[in-house]
């Protein structure tokens, strides 16, 4: 299988990509990127592309494409609501569409976020923005498409934490855990391959169901 994935630097991404460099049956692995990441192996093809709202210079790596992941993101308020909008909704929605063109048939994982709002009514701007972007994934139907709705992801590897409430939350994580059924970014991260390959009994997963995901 040839798979294709835009947020390879980050949390989720990095995690998906080394999952798929290590599988026999992925052969090709195409990393959309702002800047080049440390890693080379034999499978991986790094492009860079630096407007992710507009595609159409890297439209032909989105030919013969199976398997595909959308896992960039920002969180609230560290940016201007216009680049927010920019990032939450209009570059999920143009990966999308470059790949529902390019290869018709690729299933897509899209990492989206707990209480995305498909209404598109709440006064929440990110519930807002994350379920504008899952509406307009979901019109263009795709052969397989599966939306994850994490809340609180446990970062497996030490990073720094983006603010406060995420220095308290990892430091509560092994308490919480017992009884909130928070994911690790390694779970996620697998289970969203797992989904692209394999599918999943649903479109839209949540916490629970993407601890229930079998994986292999």
């Amino acid at each position: 299988m040839k798979a294709l994935i835009a947020g390879a630097s980050g949390m989720i991404g990095s995690v998906i990509l080394k999952d798929l460099l290590s599988r026999q049956d992925v052969t090709e692995v195409i990393s959309l990127v702002r800047r080049p990441l440390s890693l080379e192996h034999a499978k991986l093809k790094e492009v860079q592309h630096d407007e992710f709202s507009h595609l159409e210079a890297v439209k032909e790596e989105f030919k013969g494409v199976d398997i595909a992941f959308f896992c960039i993101g920002v969180y609230t308020g560290a940016v201007p609501d216009p680049v927010f909008k920019e990032i939450t909704v209009n570059q999920p929605v143009a990966f999308g569409e470059a790949l529902k063109a390019g290869s018709p048939e690729a299933s897509l994982s899209f990492l989206s976020g707990q209480g995305a709002d498909n209404t598109e009514k709440s006064n929440v701007t990110f519930a807002r923005y994350k379920g504008r972007a899952e509406n307009r994934l979901m019109e263009m139907d795709f052969k397989r498409l599966h939306i994850f709705r994490p809340a609180y992801i446990y970062p497996v590897e030490k990073r720094e934490e983006p603010n406060m409430m995420y220095r308290i939350m990892r430091v509560l994580y092994p308490l919480l855990k017992v009884v909130v059924p928070n994911v690790t970014s390694v779970q996620l991260g697998r289970a969203m391959v797992q989904a692209a390959i394999s599918g999943a009994p649903k479109t839209i997963l949540e916490n629970q169901d993407i601890k229930d995901l079998p994986l292999t």
